[in-house]
């Protein structure tokens, strides 16, 4: 999201946060000099299933070792998950198996131009939380949110996140003292859609696609959608 209001030139200034240590040090990696390491890593790494366990079983030095090491097990992993417990991929998409995933030119070509529009864009590794109480009176901010799904007792944001723990009431309490537009995005569950009410904010469904191509709905709030037209 963050990325296209930056390429679409949508913001004058997009600020991203991330909590998880190891994502962060992705998002430090590509919008610092090491970007072009970062590629050639990516260019030159040969996928099998052994060179995969051996880079992922080192212990990184750097910030940019722990960089390559993330994108390499979001691009192996099942789903792309990084919480711990997550295996490689054995099969894959059309049989591919470990290496179905890993479009070392495509991601080259991603990260490289990501540095087009890297002057619009600062990166904190920090919580979203105090990012949000920071910036809640500032006029012509607009925040997209996208919490781990562990509300209404829902189990895939603990699965996926490192960091899944969240009061999600408090969330929504913040939200209602920003000065601008929100844009959260949940789990489609009742307990979600009655939270957004007792807020004062509207709710629409989604489509989208889950890791096995399974057509679902997510859930879209904010205070309003009368944006959505402009």
């Amino acid at each position: 999201m963050s990325l296209t209001v930056a390429f679409e030139d949508l913001a004058d200034k997009v600020l991203m946060v991330e909590l998880d240590h190891e994502i962060a040090a992705v998002w430090k990696t590509i919008l610092s000099d090491d970007n072009a390491w970062l590629c050639a890593q990516i260019t030159e790494f040969h996928v099998s299933l052994e060179n995969v366990h051996a880079k992922v079983a080192q212990l990184p030095a750097t910030e940019r070792e722990i960089a390559f090491q993330t994108i390499l097990r979001n691009r192996t992993n099942h789903g792309g998950i990084l919480a711990p417990g997550s295996g490689v991929l054995k099969h894959g998409e059309n049989g591919k198996g470990i290496r179905s995933r890993w479009y070392p030119d495509t991601l080259r070509k991603r990260i490289e131009n990501i540095l087009l529009v890297r002057d619009k864009i600062t990166f904190r590794e920090g919580d979203g939380i105090a990012a949000i109480r920071e910036y809640a009176s500032v006029k012509d901010t607009v925040f997209f949110i996208d919490p781990p799904y562990t509300a209404a007792g829902k189990k895939a944001g603990s699965r996926l996140y490192f960091h899944n723990e969240l009061d999600h009431e408090m969330l929504f309490a913040e939200c209602e003292k920003l000065a601008d537009t929100f844009l959260m995005t949940y789990d489609n569950a009742p307990e979600i859609v009655a939270m957004a009410k007792r807020h004062g904010f509207e709710t629409r469904p989604v489509s989208m696609k889950n890791t096995h191509h399974a057509t679902m709905t997510e859930l879209l709030v904010s205070r309003d959608f009368s944006w959505i037209s402009k």
